[in-house]
């Protein structure tokens, strides 16, 4: 069993994190104030000292701690490593991300060591540091305290002395709300706002002054972001997930890429390194070592994946140009055709892992010529779908999130099944469903006043989304969908991963057709050319014909139901 330390972003990260286990856990928090929806997890309010957690511990057979607790509460951090050094139960710490320390920033230890020489201060370290800011009062210093709109906050602020005309309250992070002279602030991390709010300071020109994050006690993992949770969690509880998280191949050129950096620039050879992930979070990848070379080997997990145990390998060397180049070299295959992140004749490696090795070497200083190779590529690539694309020699590499989650289509779409009750449960009229992170990042700004919960992904079905959507009695769905999905939908799949539907081009002729646009399709080999082969006036119109064939087949799953279809270009662009 679980326990999660929350009431935070970074608990409401891990608590979506462990849905998709299906899997009992606790999530507990200090006050009950968070809002959070929860379908897997059981709910537990209240603060914890050491007897609490202990006994809770003991009665619920906990048997790993995940504290995503404020870095500011010390004392629950602290109450959490002593806990669990006694019981033998690991913990993973979920931290923030951190912005570098910028040297135009005051940073402070202790509250004692901010400077008498403001005439105006404001605060905005919480309701429990008014005590100790009161000092600064006594000094001739006029302290303004932002603090949250509850009245339990407004009480305690008033309890501590505070007055009606020192009190502001949070209501946008750029706003700053009252004219001071400087701004107190608490590392607070990126999830904290702390970037913004240093931003609306300096525009205002306030003196910033930053009270540092208090060091930690030790985890047995530290992990700041959701991928490297769940790995963490698979490590230490192996038996929480039914199915394991694997590593794309991007991710693994990354990870060889920076060991061969590493053993090449400051001769060293760890047996494992940091690769920071497209969505900013760090995780850790084994890495070995050949003769002149790195290499992190692909695995899979769960996921069915003819690519399991290669040896992704980096060879690396410095650039005599003084320009970064990634190449492609054995076992990486080549782009024969348009319509991919790079013309024909450049290495199959696609543009997410290109600006992943790019911005992982950007921290050692140095320009470097890298050549990703893979051993056994060629002959693997013969078992994908890389030949009848266009990609010849080799495998791609590929790997938009960094993280390879398992495919099962029986636990998949029971994931949606379970999401789209989340979603209904937490009261939303609509349910928005689109098929992954980059579609819902687009779709998101068309509602921004959904909870987050209504937005579901449906992966490659369409049609069990929809089904879904009407039995639990949703009336008002959006389907977010781009041209890949779309066009394999306007044929009548409601599936659409590769193994069952590929890209009719005589239904694609048809919608032309229809549309009143007359192009050649017959060397395109993904729907995404598209885009670019319609002449731009004709889009709009190719845009309707593609969702009105796509409603032909969707509409009736929802017979009661108002179905809205939003087709999404690559750029982010939304037609109805």
């Amino acid at each position: 069993m679980i326990l999660v330390l929350g009431g935070t972003t970074e608990g409401r990260k891990a608590a979506e994190v462990l849905e998709e286990a299906g899997t009992l856990y606790y999530y507990s928090t200090k006050t009950g104030g968070q809002e959070l929806t929860l379908s897997n997890g059981r709910r537990t309010d209240g603060a914890l000292d050491e007897g609490a957690m202990w006994a809770f511990c003991r009665a619920h057979a906990i048997r790993l701690i995940v504290d995503a607790a404020h870095p500011f509460a010390a004392r629950l951090h602290e109450t959490v490593a002593r806990v669990a050094s006694a019981a033998g139960i690991p913990v993973v710490r979920y931290e923030r991300i951190y912005p570098e320390r910028d040297t135009d920033i005051v940073w402070i230890d202790d509250y004692g060591e901010i400077a008498a020489d403001i005439h105006t201060l404001l605060a905005t370290t919480g309701v429990q540091s008014i005590a100790r800011l009161k000092p600064l009062e006594a000094a001739g210093i006029r302290v303004y305290y932002r603090i949250l709109p509850r009245d339990s906050s407004v009480a305690l602020a008033k309890a501590q002395g505070a007055t009606d005309d020192q009190l502001c309250y949070y209501e946008d992070a750029r706003r700053i709300g009252v004219e001071a002279d400087a701004i107190l602030l608490k590392e607070s991390g990126l999830s904290g706002g702390f970037a913004e709010k240093v931003s609306a300071a300096r525009d205002k020109g306030m003196r910033i002054i930053a009270l540092k994050r208090p060091v930690l006690p030790e985890a047995d993992e530290t992990v700041d972001g959701p991928y490297g949770l769940r790995r963490a969690v698979e490590r230490l509880l192996p038996e929480f997930y039914p199915l394991h998280s694997g590593l794309t191949t991007g991710t693994c050129a990354t990870a060889a890429a920076v060991a061969a950096a590493l053993r090449l620039i400051r001769g060293e050879t760890p047996r494992e390194v940091p690769v920071v992930l497209p969505d900013g979070e760090t995780i850790h990848v084994a890495v070995a070592y050949g003769e002149d070379y790195a290499f992190a080997v692909k695995e899979a997990g769960d996921d069915p994946d003819v690519t399991d145990g290669l040896e992704i390998r980096a060879t690396v060397r410095l650039a005599a140009d003084g320009q970064t180049a990634i190449l492609g070299g054995e076992g990486v295959g080549t782009f024969t055709l348009p319509g991919f992140d790079y013309p024909p004749g450049s290495p199959a490696i696609n543009k997410v892992p290109r600006e992943m090795i790019r911005r992982n070497l950007a921290a050692l200083g140095r320009d470097l010529r890298v050549t990703i190779s893979v051993p056994r590529g060629a002959a693997v690539a013969r078992r994908t779908f890389n030949p009848r694309l266009g990609i010849e020699g080799g495998i791609s590499i590929i790997g938009v999130s960094g993280i390879v989650k398992p495919f099962s289509e029986e636990a998949f779409i029971e994931s949606i099944r379970k999401c789209m009750a989340v979603a209904r449960a937490s009261g939303s009229e609509r349910v928005v469903i689109n098929s992954g992170g980059k579609s819902e990042r687009f779709v998101r700004a068309r509602y921004p006043d959904l909870p987050r919960q209504a937005f579901v992904e449906y992966g490659n079905y369409i049609g069990e989304a929809l089904r879904m959507a009407d039995e639990l009695g949703f009336r008002q769905v959006t389907l977010g969908v781009m041209l890949g999905k779309a066009v394999k939908l306007a044929a009548g799949h409601l599936d659409t991963h590769s193994r069952k539907a590929t890209m009719d081009k005589a239904v694609v002729a048809q919608m032309l057709q229809k549309a009143g646009i007359t192009i050649d399709i017959s060397d395109i080999t993904l729907a995404r050319e598209l885009w670019e082969r319609i002449p731009p006036a004709s889009l709009s119109s190719f845009a309707q014909t593609v969702t009105s064939h796509c409603r032909e087949h969707c509409q009736p799953l929802l017979p009661e139901g108002n179905l809205t279809i939003l087709l999404i270009d690559d750029n982010g662009r939304i037609y109805q």
